[in-house]
């Protein structure tokens, strides 16, 4: 299954937890996607989130934070893993 990683970019910054919530609720939301959040990185300063992500496809990827808590992603690229 492809894999993704998503940006956002989240205005003033943004608490670890936060994003821990928020990806609680996309874990609750991503099977009827068919969609696995794996992991997640945040810069709280800078206001980031990265995200990765296994799914069809960009746009299943982003109905789960859509429907999860309305957070989607400013961008996302389709990405390889390499060690």
């Amino acid at each position: 299954m492809p894999l993704f990683m998503d940006v956002h970019h989240v205005d003033g910054g943004v608490s670890s937890a936060d994003v821990d919530t928020a990806h609680q609720a996309d874990l609750a939301t991503q099977d009827s996607y068919g969609v696995t959040y794996l992991r997640g990185w945040v810069n709280e300063e800078a206001g980031r989130i990265f995200c990765l992500v296994q799914a069809p496809d960009a746009e299943a990827a982003a109905a789960v934070h859509r429907e999860a808590h309305g957070l989607v992603a400013q961008e996302i690229y389709e990405v390889s893993e390499h060690t």
